[in-house]
């Protein structure tokens, strides 16, 4: 009999490729936690319920309103941290972010489909075209809440105040479908983007057969493979993968 370690009909293991580092996974969980509290209690006052305790509110013992104002300085604390401490993270994003080329378009016109097929448009970038403006549009709406939410704790009322609401309250309307389908493509429910959940919650380390195709480009300078001009028509699908091994 063979041992484990010799067991021909074992399959190898998958190749890997790190895509976040840990930081990133870090200062990303710690965004989206405080984001999704701050949704959830906003959402919950926007809608007349302040005399009501939400879930949130009954799970932690503190009112929607204090909870969403503490949410909200935790979150301004977490940007001033990141543009501290991650500099460099943060000329890498904003430089990836605003690069758009010429094929931008086909990859927008392929990608309805693709989020079920995985046949996505080719792009070299460290972020596809959907991500790119989906990155402008969360941190612009998350630093205009965050500075509007400034403003309205430390204003106490006034034309200011009136402002502030004004501004806060449309880029709440703004970001929370961006939000909402960033949690959807980010959970690899959907058949295109399966696995793309290992790159900020699974060690950072994403299946090659999957950052191939949801980032071709990027896949092949990160792994050293070439990126074929052939190939860029005639992307990875998503199909059955091997099991994981511990």
């Amino acid at each position: 009999m063979s041992s484990r370690g010799t067991d021909p009909r074992r399959r190898p293991s998958t190749p890997t490729v790190e895509r976040n580092p840990r930081p990133a996974r870090w200062f990303h969980a710690g965004a989206y936690v405080t984001v999704l509290v701050l949704l959830a209690t906003g959402w919950w006052l926007l809608l007349g319920h302040e005399g009501s305790p939400s879930v949130v509110a009954r799970a932690t013992g503190v009112s929607d309103a204090d909870l969403h104002t503490v949410s909200g300085w935790v979150l301004a604390g977490l940007v001033l941290l990141a543009a501290v401490l991650g500099a460099r993270g943060w000329r890498t994003f904003w430089r990836e972010s605003v690069r758009f080329r010429r094929g931008d378009g086909a990859w927008f016109r392929r990608w309805p489909a693709a989020v079920l097929t995985g046949r996505f448009g080719h792009h070299d970038g460290r972020f596809d075209p959907g991500q790119r403006v989906a990155n402008l549009v969360l941190v612009g709406t998350l630093l205009t809440l965050v500075g509007s939410g400034v403003g309205l704790a430390l204003v106490g009322g006034g034309p200011a105040f009136v402002w502030f609401v004004r501004v806060h309250r449309v880029a709440t309307w703004v970001v929370t479908p961006v939000i909402v389908g960033h949690v959807v493509i980010a959970s690899g429910i959907l058949p295109g983007y399966r696995g793309v959940w290992r790159a900020m919650h699974g060690g950072g380390h994403l299946r090659v057969p999957d950052a191939q195709r949801v980032w071709p480009g990027w896949t092949a300078r990160a792994t050293g493979a070439p990126d074929r001009p052939e190939q860029r028509d005639r992307p990875t699908r998503p199909g059955p993968r091997p099991p994981d091994r511990t």
